[in-house]
């Protein structure tokens, strides 16, 4: 017997009113989520795609329609039984980073454990926040403000600050909108290992293609309804790619105290 999806959404519509017109960002929309999938969702402005995942991130209600997360109803719950859902099950990096300037890395990572209702010992939150940036490559920058930071440092520390309650899932919103190249692949490899050696449900949210294809699996919005949703034939691997880059030029060594030339002449 295949084991239950961890996310299951049947026929949900949202609207919204601004002003005096209704929008209806999605339209009966329907969908399954394996655990375990790295499921990426694409489309264009207006296409319901973040309507979509806020909807999955437990962060808002549809207007009609059901959610089922990891065996439980969630499209009825209040505000605060979905902020518990989110607090126990859903880690969520964002686009901004949305980092404490006047904050460490590890103070930022600490924080959802602190307004999580969590009970931990300042001890265990301490170890748990240093094993995180750990997972994620930064222990060494643990006492840095996001300001000594480059931008995709800051991603990283923002994910470590997403995988610090344990979630079973992970909702990422454009994480490489404002990555160059190299640093968007190093992060995408940082969810690619999450996927594979945590078995962390990863759910994508992205408008390039070419991000969308470090998934497993593609869907495409667009005017509310899933238009295409396809597994990825070819998937890009973020470690090969990471290898075949040529390394990044590191600070020019500090020259020698006496050059050669001139040692001879003394």
């Amino acid at each position: 017997m295949s084991e239950q999806p961890v996310i299951v959404v049947k026929n949900l519509v949202k609207r919204y009113i601004v002003g005096e017109v209704e929008v209806r960002a999605l339209r009966g929309l329907s969908l399954e989520v394996q655990r375990g999938e790295f499921l990426a969702v694409t489309g264009p402005s207006g296409s319901g795609k973040s309507t979509l995942m806020h909807i999955l991130g437990c962060l808002d209600k549809p207007t009609s329609g059901s959610y089922v997360l990891d065996g439980q109803d969630v499209s009825k719950m209040s505000k605060d039984q979905l902020a518990e859902v989110r607090n126990r099950k859903i880690g969520f990096v964002f686009q901004g980073f949305n980092l404490l300037s006047r904050t460490t890395a590890l103070d930022n990572v600490e924080l959802p454990l602190l307004y999580g209702g969590t009970k931990l010992k300042t001890s265990e939150r301490h170890k748990r926040a240093v094993s995180m940036l750990t997972t994620v490559g930064l222990a060494e920058r643990s006492d840095h403000h996001p300001n000594q930071l480059s931008g995709g440092q800051q991603q990283r520390v923002a994910i470590a600050r997403a995988l610090v309650t344990n979630p079973s899932i992970l909702l990422a919103d454009e994480p490489t909108g404002n990555l160059d190249t190299r640093t968007s692949v190093e992060v995408m490899g940082i969810f690619q290992k999450l996927n594979r050696d945590r078995g962390i449900t990863v759910l994508l949210i992205t408008h390039e293609h070419d991000i969308a294809e470090y998934g497993t699996r593609i869907i495409t919005c667009r005017d509310g309804h899933i238009v295409t949703d396809l597994p990825v034939v070819k998937r890009r691997d973020a470690d090969e790619e990471m290898a075949a880059l040529p390394k990044e030029e590191d600070e020019p060594a500090a020259a020698p105290a006496v050059a050669p030339a001139a040692a001879a002449a003394s």
